[in-house]
């Protein structure tokens, strides 16, 4: 079986995931919890680091739907680059 994750772990830097990393392991959280088999505690934690990947991935998303509607467009309708994305 398993260890339980360590709190170094459930506090790793959640700002440098990419996006898939980040909700693979928010999958993975929300079976453990699911399943009902971790301790309260741990459920807490992982609880916590869970919503932190949760906004991280709505924070990516957000990021990449900036930039595709900042795709030019040409006059045929074609695109042909981006305009500058103004990220606040």
């Amino acid at each position: 079986m398993a260890e339980p994750a360590t709190q170094s772990a459930l506090h790793a830097d959640v700002e440098t995931l990419s996006f898939e990393s980040a909700i693979d392991e928010l999958e993975t959280i929300v079976k453990r919890l699911e399943e009902g088999k971790v301790p309260l505690e741990e459920s807490v934690a992982i609880y916590e680091r869970g919503e932190a990947l949760k906004r991280r991935c709505e924070e990516l998303l957000r990021q990449a739907e900036a930039r595709v509607e900042k795709i030019t467009l040409d006059a045929s309708g074609k695109p042909k680059g981006t305009a500058p994305l103004d990220v606040k």
